[in-house]
């Protein structure tokens, strides 16, 4: 079953043929908890993509940090983190270049991260580009295999990274994903109304946060389907629930960040 299981009056979520300025505007400013797209990857070009699938070299997140079992392809910038909040950027670049030949060498088509920065262009009315560090143009389009569920948590690449991270500053920060594969059952997306605070400090859990954090907040809890896309503000709490066993849950995921000059970059 995929679509919207549940939603608060306070905190909407949008169901769309396509995503808008509007959208993209309206969840910046946090006035949406959630914009979903069913359909977003037509099903000839889903079935096409999925028969490349198995071409996509992949790697294990460390269980140390993430304690839930993920894989993915391409880099994710917060496992390239330093304790002192800084990037290790040998790695990173590394990683990074290495991801992009290995990905221009698998030939999926249509290319659904080539499809997904169209379709925000379009809504946006520039296509986004990728964040830059140091003029170098940050990683895009990690494959995410997640199937037994996440920590409640929070992203913020201006928390994440002292200082910032980019050359452009971010001032808002939203996360995509698009699904190729979905389960049938569970796996569910749970969007909070809820930003981090200081007194969340006594309730951390792992990477995340205790379920008392946002106990008293207005949510949003999405099902996935195979082909859907879905934005929402990457600041606010979130969570993956385990999906029925044995079943697949593999999206496309990236951020997406809205600059101090009213520029819409991107990152994963």
């Amino acid at each position: 079953m995929s679509g919207t299981t549940h939603h608060h009056a306070t905190f909407p979520a949008v169901e769309a043929a396509a995503f808008t300025r509007r959208h993209l505007d309206d969840l910046a400013a946090g006035l949406l908890g959630t914009v979903r797209v069913p359909g977003f990857f037509g099903r000839p070009a889903l079935d096409t993509m999925l028969t490349s699938l198995h071409r996509v070299p992949v790697v294990s997140f460390d269980l140390d940090r993430m304690h839930h079992p993920m894989a993915r392809f391409g880099t994710a910038l917060n496992d390239y983190r330093t304790p002192e909040l800084a990037l290790d950027a040998d790695r990173y670049w590394h990683d990074a270049d290495t991801a992009r030949r290995q990905w221009a060498g698998i030939g999926m088509t249509p290319d659904p991260l080539e499809l997904a920065l169209d379709a925000l262009g379009r809504a946006w009315g520039v296509r986004p580009a990728p964040a830059t560090i140091g003029g170098r143009p940050a990683f895009v389009g990690m494959l995410r295999e997640v199937n037994d569920g996440t920590f409640i948590h929070y992203d913020d690449i201006n928390r994440e990274y002292r200082g910032g991270l980019f050359d452009q500053k971010i001032v808002a920060q939203l996360a995509f994903n698009a699904w190729l594969a979905a389960p049938r059952e569970g796996g569910t997306t749970t969007v909070w109304r809820h930003r981090w605070e200081p007194a969340d400090e006594n309730r951390r859990h792992g990477y995340g946060f205790q379920p008392t954090a946002v106990a008293d907040d207005p949510y949003v809890t999405v099902a996935p389907a195979a082909g859907d896309a879905l934005l929402f503000n990457a600041n606010n709490y979130h969570v993956v629930h385990p999906g029925a066993p044995g079943q697949r849950r593999i999206a496309l995921a990236c951020f997406l960040g809205v600059t101090a000059g009213g520029e819409l970059v991107v990152w994963s």
